[in-house]
């Protein structure tokens, strides 16, 4: 296991630099970032020495170096636009941007699954067909459709809940949280459903299409032979063995919420990471660009070496596989 791990973190290494070589050459070309800086009356002797503040006129690999330098140390720069550490900014923000993803994956996977396993055991019922339909809503809509619909519906129409923002919010030491307030909760319904309801559309069709799949197989029939009782083999053997799927699609899937959050966060106007990428790409800030793009490659490693990890805490087969290569 020690050596499955090394590898894993390695592999994650390699993919880190990759990304981060990636993220410089491509915002080399994003814009010029003194233009941001000063106004458009600006001397071009004045232009030019805050290029060579920067560093901006020094070689390509001079500039690469002292940049991996400095992600190493974990400094990411001055934002152009906002004249504030990077890391201070994303800091302020993702409180934000987590308890979003946290509550719309926790909607997709307790939603999707329960309907999955609703659609597999009662498949041929009115309700079953109904999830099915809503799964096809939920995949065909985009997402700021379905979060502009849900606007409309329950801020505009109904008046329940806000229409943007994050509501009142808690400082707990550097973290600001709004699970402690009721506005703040009542500001995370819509966000999260629209966020997570791609996808809790995607798990419910995979829980629905494995549980169906592990029904016919042997060891079931096996199970129903020696007596076993209908939640016993639903839940303690059928259920079971469809979560390696699921692992894989919900841990993929997370990331994808905190990477992808950019259109929910700026239709809420959701005062997380996604919605400073956007102003970040309207005002050509290269540090922010560059650094959100590392912080979200480094959240999709991590959630891949959790998956893999837990594979061989669900799977026994894999366990022995990853102790034998070992």
């Amino acid at each position: 296991m020690l050596a499955f791990l090394i590898r894993r973190l390695a592999q994650a290494a390699v993919v880190l630099a990759v990304v981060g070589l990636i993220a410089f050459a491509m915002f080399r070309f994003a814009g010029d970032p003194v233009n941001q800086i000063v106004g458009p009356d600006t001397p071009v002797s004045e232009r030019a020495e805050i290029r060579k503040s920067l560093g901006l006129d020094d070689p390509v690999l001079l500039q690469f170096g002292r940049y991996a330098g400095n992600v190493l140390r974990g400094d990411f720069g001055i934002s152009y636009q906002f004249r504030q550490p990077v890391t201070t900014l994303l800091a302020e923000r993702m409180p934000a941007t987590l308890e979003l993803a946290f509550c719309a994956t926790l909607f997709a996977l307790s939603v999707g699954i329960l309907m999955g396993v609703y659609c597999a055991l009662r498949r041929e019922t009115f309700l079953a067909k109904l999830f099915q339909a809503i799964s096809l809503v939920g995949v065909s809509l985009p997402t700021f459709l379905i979060g502009i619909l849900l606007i409309f519906l329950f801020s505009v129409t109904l008046g329940w809940l806000p229409s943007y923002g994050r509501g009142d919010t808690v400082r707990i030491g550097g973290w600001t949280t709004g699970f402690l307030t009721v506005s703040g909760l009542k500001a995370l319904i819509l966000p999260s459903i629209t966020l997570g309801l791609f996808q809790m559309t995607l798990i419910m069709r995979l829980v629905r299409a494995e549980m169906l799949e592990v029904l016919r197989t042997d060891y079931i029939r096996f199970a129903r032979a020696r007596g076993l009782t209908t939640r016993a083999i639903h839940f303690g053997h059928a259920l079971k063995n469809t979560l390696v799927p699921v692992i894989t699609i919900a841990g993929l899937q997370l990331g994808s919420v905190i990477a992808f959050s950019i259109i929910t966060e700026t239709v809420f106007q959701w005062p997380g990471m996604g919605l400073l990428f956007v102003q970040a790409v309207q005002n050509v800030d290269i540090p922010i660009m560059s650094a959100y793009l590392l912080l979200v490659a480094a959240i999709f490693v991590t959630i891949n070496l959790v998956v893999d990890l837990l594979y061989t805490v669900v799977d026994p087969r894999l366990r022995t596989s990853v102790g034998r290569t070992a």
